[in-house]
This record gives structure tokens, sequence and C-alpha cells, in this order.
């Protein structure tokens, strides 16, 4: 199965190569731009197990735009003490002027890429729930595209699940809150590090690519202006910009690249904007440690997916035991992405533990603790041998009248023999997700 595709390894990369699969990064300053390598062995999954994170995933998706409604509604979970208020008002993610803001038809999650690991015995475990503006679901629509034309044989032979319908079903889900008017895929630019993604996918969904001088508020309503100065009513906006540089009105007063007053239109349910604002409360790494509870508590359901084992050093018995247990445990920073802000206790000097374990009794809200979950090997190849790397999968849910799981994913491997960091933005690789059919 795999022989076909590995003999076509260096074709394929160069395929990607020419198609521009590129991500960018801002490094000292400068943005530099770079091939995000592809590796041609497949992460395998078969139907039964993809059919359980399947179940798990869709409910978890649930909770989670069940809780955003109600922290920028009712607020009933903060009332009955399930999530602490502090943990919601003090979130960087949390938006005050989200408050009492209902999105169209009441979904808040439009496109979630939670993300996960299998332990070496075959568990899975949520690492982290991104839902802000998750990115790279094109890198294996692409791939599995160019691997087909490479080896044809193999896509004929096994069964696979076709990943070409990501296109599809982005583009229902936009057209799914449509208020009435065109769809926008709205993008920083050229030195965005996902352009490349923004472009293929306004591509494949016939949606308008525009940057926010192409866009313009007027009476209430939102227009596309295109080259002629032609004005076109925009009814949904998958947004690819962070929710402080949206709206210069209402947030971040100094963005160059948002749309004055959007926010009022979509305050008054013209424009659906997707995903919504606010969102970044939910995928907090600090109110990660709450979602089975919300599972709980929105759905009386006890969470098929469980989280990495956390602990919140907030609690006093929680503290206590990273403290006690320091040495064996992963911290992350909760206002980190990316791969960023995750250190290995072990692997800190004696010098640094101190100097850390002072900033976490100064500031235990900032941070997370996790046991270190040593999760399974997936072969790369690597100067033509195979050789074992850590690797994670990005799950993709989108939201319509229920959820809806892509039966493919991105599977992000570490480069690095001895770190468990797969981010791309810290030199990981990826390779295509095969769920398999039968």
């Amino acid at each position: 199965m795999e022989i076909e595709l590995t003999r076509r390894a260096e074709t394929v990369n160069e395929l990607l190569a020419r198609y521009g699969v590129k991500f960018g990064i801002y490094k000292d300053n400068e943005f530099k731009e770079q091939l995000f390598p592809f590796d041609t062995i497949p992460r395998i999954i078969k139907k039964e197990e993809f059919a359980y994170l399947e179940k798990g995933l869709k409910q978890r998706v649930m909770a989670l735009n069940c809780f955003i409604r109600d922290i920028y509604g009712e607020k009933k979970i903060v009332r009955d003490g399930v999530v602490p208020e502090e943990f919601v008002y003090i979130s960087s993610g949390y938006l005050a002027p989200c408050d009492g803001v209902v999105p169209p038809k009441g979904i808040y999650t439009h496109i979630a890429g939670i993300d996960l690991v299998q332990g070496k015995d075959g568990s899975w475990y949520v690492l982290e729930d991104n839902l802000r503006v998750p990115s790279g679901a094109s890198y294996p629509m692409i791939a599995r595209e160019i691997c087909r034309k490479s080896s044809p044989d193999t896509f004929e032979t096994y069964h696979v699940e076709d990943n070409r319908d990501y296109a599809k079903l982005l583009r229902w889900t936009m057209d799914y809150v449509n208020t009435g008017g065109h769809t926008v895929i709205l993008t920083p630019g050229r030195y965005n590090a996902a352009y490349f993604e923004h472009s293929y996918f306004a591509e494949k969904t016939g949606a308008h690519l525009a940057t926010g001088r192409e866009l313009v508020v007027e009476d209430d309503y939102l227009y596309f202006v295109d080259y002629s100065g032609k004005r076109e009513k925009v009814g949904a906006v998958y947004r690819r910009i962070s929710d402080e540089y949206l709206d210069p009105m209402t947030f971040n007063e100094e963005s160059v690249i948002g749309i004055p007053h959007i926010y009022d239109v979509y305050r008054k349910g013209h424009v659906a904007l997707l995903n919504a604002p606010g969102n970044g409360v939910a995928d907090d790494k600090g109110i990660y440690y709450f979602v089975p509870k919300m599972v709980r508590y929105y759905l009386g359901e006890e969470p098929v997916l469980q989280n990495a084992p956390t602990y919140l050093p907030y609690y006093e018995e929680d503290m206590r035991y990273v403290l006690e247990h320091f040495d064996e445990l992963v911290l992350k920073d909760v206002a980190e992405a990316g791969g960023y802000g995750v250190v290995f206790a072990d692997r800190m000097t004696a010098a640094q533990k101190e100097d850390f374990i002072a900033l976490l009794k100064r500031e235990p809200r900032r941070f997370i603790a996790q046991e270190v979950i040593d999760f399974m090997d997936i072969d790369i190849l690597e100067n033509a041998r195979r050789t074992p790397r850590k690797a994670d999968l990005r799950a993709f849910v989108l939201m319509v009248d229920e959820p809806i799981v892509w039966k493919s994913g991105l599977t992000r491997f570490s480069r690095d023999p001895d770190s468990f960091i797969v981010n791309s933005s810290q030199g990981g690789g990826f390779k295509d997700t095969w769920v398999l059919s039968q």
C-alpha cells in the first residue's frame, strides 16, 4: 500500500513546492516562507476507530458551542459554580462586546480544529480545542490530490474515504448561516502565515478572497468592492484574521487589516462571521480543563473523549500536586499557541525550576500542568528509511444543523527525534490521514 507512494515521495514534494504549499513565519522581525514538509507514509485510521472519534468530536463541539452561547448569554454555568467566574472574565479570549450577541442560527463554532494524540495503549486524548481561526485542512486536501495523480493505483486498490468533500462541506457551512449575499474569505493578505490556505479555499469554494480594503460597511450592510468599483452585498464572511484585528471601531483601534463597523453589521444580524468573535473564551487552555464538565452540564452525557490528565494550579489541591510532581509534568502558558509557551519540567535547570515555580505561585491562572503522554510514534521517511516520530492529529468539525466530522485530518509530526512538539512553526512536517471505509 505505501511502497507505491513512497517511491514517489520526491515527486510529490516537488509538486507541492510547485503549487506553493507553504506556510510563513515571522522570525527576527522578518517574514519568511518555507515549504511544509510532506511525508508520503499515511496515517491510517480504521473505520470503527474513526466512528468512535466522530462520536466524541461531535459531542465535544456541541458542548463547546453551548458554553460560548451561555457565557455571552445567561451565564448559567458560572452561576452554578461549574466554571469559576475568574476563569471566564480574565481570559484573553473573552470579549465583552460579544455579550448578548447571538450569531445567525446560534452557531459560534462553525469550524473547529480539535488536536488529539493517541497513547501507546491505543487511547485517544484531546490536547487542545482550536475555535478561533483553526487552520490546516488545505494541506491534506492538496497532498491527497497530488498523491492521486502520482499514484492513482493506490487509491483504486485500497478503501480510503475521499477527502475531497471538505470544500463542499465548508461551502455548505458558510451558506447555512449566510444572511443574504455573497460569501467572502477575509484574509490579512499575502504575508499571512496561512495565505496559501486562504487562496486555496477561495478557489475550491467559489467564495471571494478579499482583504479588509475590499470590504466596506454602508447603511448597516457589508459590501465587497471589486477592482472596477462594483459593490456586491455580503452575507457571510469566513474570516481568517484574529478577533482583535477584525474591527478597529470595536476591538483594537490600531488595526489596519480589519473593516470599520463590521461588528455593528454582525450585531444587527446582517452578516454571519465564521467563526464567531469571542470564541477564544472556549479554547483558552485553562477553560480546556472544564470541557468534560461542560459535556455533563449541557448534554447530560459522559464524555466520549478524554482530556490529557490536567491540573490547574489555580486550585490549591492541584497546586500541591504540581509542586510535588513537578519534574513529571509539562507546563503550558494558557495564552500561547503554536507550540510556544510549552515547558517540560524535567528539561529545566535547577535555577529555571526555581524561577518558574515562583512565577507559577504568583500567576497560577496563567498556566496549566499536564501529565506527559508518551503518545504513539508513527513512521516517517527520512533519508529513504523508515524512522519513528511523535505525531498528533487535528480533526476538523464543521457545524450546520449538527456537527459534521471531516473523514480526514491533518497529521503533524515532529522532525526532531527528541521532541514532542509537532507544530509547523516549530519545524514539524505533515502527512495524509487515511480513514478506511471498510
